[in-house]
């Protein structure tokens, strides 16, 4: 199973040398892959949550690309609606390219409704968008004279049943974001029984979770895998690897913008995680 981390583009604290810094901290301790996030304008309900300075996803891998050698780069997740099809899958395929065929591209239908009008999308629609967007960007991938051969795997996000459903009929993987192991554990039967229902190859499980470790243990049905004592948090790990997860995205992020300026506890957070996993020894 490989180890991902959810690198913060945004926030008060975030600029060209941090995020630099973000890239050599992921690939120095051993971890297979480094996400962004997706905004394009900042209208306040994206703002509460995820401020400006906000860099575009492309745009930053891009640059991270010259910056790393071995890590895969990705996001979590590029909303598909924002982009005309075409000029998201040229970009995916040059940056594919570019970084010697390491994107991971990490989709989702949106959320945010101010954005969605800022940008004229219809927010009702975003769903049918996703999925004609997908389709579209697969197509023109087939065309290798103009898009080249490079194989870009396509992780499908949304937590709901039309997530499930999305993932299975166009996406290499399903990505779910932040969320229990009970949960997790009955939503990996759900995507194995949805696959089946469709006669379709059942897609990989790459969830993305939260890490968020603590000094003493977190009980209840609501602790979110991730969320505890680095035995809780080594124990996740060990169930999602069992469960069949293909890749888990480590989510540092706490929800308030300005730990952005404040990185060395969630640096910490990584480096311990690391050392329990041996990443340094891996092959």
């Amino acid at each position: 199973m490989k180890i991902g981390v959810n690198v913060l583009n945004f926030g008060p604290g975030t600029d060209p040398g941090v995020l630099h810094s973000w890239a050599q901290t992921v690939e120095g301790l051993g971890f297979d892959l480094l996400m962004v996030s997706d905004h394009i304008a900042i209208t306040p309900d994206v703002a509460e949550q995820y401020p400006a300075p906000f860099y575009e996803p492309f745009t930053t891998l891009s640059w991270l690309a010259g910056l790393t050698t071995r890590i895969r780069l990705g996001t979590t997740v590029l909303i598909a609606p924002y982009r005309h099809p075409l000029l998201a899958a040229r970009m995916a395929a040059n940056l594919n390219a570019l970084s010697g065929g390491r994107l991971v591209l990490g989709v989702g239908v949106g959320w945010a409704r101010q954005e969605f009008a800022a940008l004229g999308i219809p927010f009702e629609q975003r769903g049918r968008l996703t999925d004609a967007a997908l389709r579209d960007m697969r197509a023109a991938w087939a065309d290798t004279a103009a898009y080249g051969n490079g194989k870009i795997p396509v992780w499908v996000g949304g937590n709901s049943d039309a997530g499930i459903r999305r993932a299975v009929r166009l996406g290499d993987a399903w990505h779910p974001l932040r969320c229990t192991m009970p949960w997790l554990r009955e939503a990996a039967d759900r995507l194995k029984s949805t696959a089946h229902e469709q006669n379709l190859p059942v897609p990989a499980f790459t969830p993305r979770i939260v890490l968020r470790p603590t000094a003493t243990p977190v009980d209840g049905p609501q602790r979110l895998a991730g969320e505890g004592t680095i035995d809780q948090i080594m124990d996740d790990l060990d169930q999602l690897r069992l469960l069949g997860a293909d890749t888990v995205v480590l989510d540092t992020y706490t929800g308030d913008p300005h730990e952005t300026s404040h990185p060395q506890p969630a640096r910490q957070a990584l480096a311990t995680v690391a050392a329990h996993l041996h990443l340094k020894e891996k092959p």
